[in-house]
């Protein structure tokens, strides 16, 4: 055996995880489109064998996510992707609005940023671990996990009831930790953004937490793929009017967009190349905000 193999199956290994995962959150995307579908039809829709089906069909169902029919499945009703499977989403989009999104903050002593749960927030913490004097606060394990090594920021983390699904802490604690504090923003990831809706998310008790933060923000940035504009889901945040800031990628409907832009919502508009996936992602920089 050469020197090179064992790395090269991990390598190997990492790959099939990465393809696993997407196809378990494409299975999901379907059931959450058709709400139930045959196994033949599943199968034939991802390419797959029905022994790899019945496989990944037994994981997401031990997760609550699917419920197993006779000769199908159907999704689980409410039940939100886990955010182990919404980090390998859009990866690209992700990461330019994280990018957009962190070039609007200014720059300047005594900021203070809230920062909400899901694998886009988690991105725009990553992006502001340069910044010094600049103090974050947060209920979600992912972001805590970016920005705690970094003496340059003042991390602060609420307490709370951790929630399996997002890592995001929730509950009376959350809720009193952020009616404690007022900071400068707050950004907010979004399971859904309409103009009539506004922000909502899968969970009552997160969305009621997420309210408390951004009822303590001079200004609300929200951060969401264009897979989330147009959506609704079952808990709203905020009132629509409410979003200072809406920084999304150039797949988000327009029409949805323009509405949001009639209740005086500032539109940001991060443009992904998707034609060169290897490649840093082109954004439109926009000028900072001002207090």
């Amino acid at each position: 055996m050469s020197a090179a193999e064992p790395a090269l199956r991990s390598l190997q290994s990492i790959s099939t995880s990465s393809r696993r995962a997407e196809r378990l959150v494409r299975i999901l995307d379907l059931l959450a489109i058709k709400h139930e579908m045959s196994i033949a039809e599943l199968c034939r829709r991802l390419s797959v064998s029905p022994a790899t089906l019945r496989r990944d069909m037994s994981d997401l169902q031990q997760q609550g996510l699917v419920a197993r029919t006779r000769g199908g499945a159907r999704a689980a009703a409410g039940e939100e992707i886990p955010i182990r499977l919404r980090d390998i989403q859009r990866p690209l989009a992700k990461r330019a609005i994280a990018i957009l999104a962190a070039e609007l903050l200014p720059v300047g002593r005594h900021l203070a940023v809230a920062i909400g749960g899901g694998s886009t927030t988690a991105d725009v913490a990553r992006q502001l671990t340069c910044r010094r004097h600049l103090t974050i606060v947060t209920n979600a394990l992912t972001t805590a996990f970016e920005v705690a090594a970094h003496p340059n920021l003042q991390v602060i983390m609420t307490g709370g009831v951790v929630r399996s699904s997002s890592f995001e802490l929730v509950g009376g604690l959350a809720d009193n930790a952020f009616n404690g504090i007022n900071v400068n923003i707050a950004i907010l990831g979004a399971d859904g953004v309409t103009a009539e809706h506004g922000v909502t998310t899968y969970d009552h008790t997160e969305a009621r937490t997420n309210h408390a933060m951004v009822s303590h923000a001079q200004r609300l940035m929200v951060v969401a793929d264009g897979s989330k504009i147009g959506r609704v889901t079952l808990a709203k945040v905020a009132e629509a009017a409410a979003i200072h800031d809406l920084v999304t990628d150039d797949s988000a409907n327009p029409a949805e967009l323009a509405r949001l832009a009639a209740l005086g919502v500032n539109i940001q508009i991060a443009h992904v190349q998707n034609e060169e996936p290897a490649a840093s992602p082109a954004i439109h920089l926009s000028p900072q905000l001002s207090y």
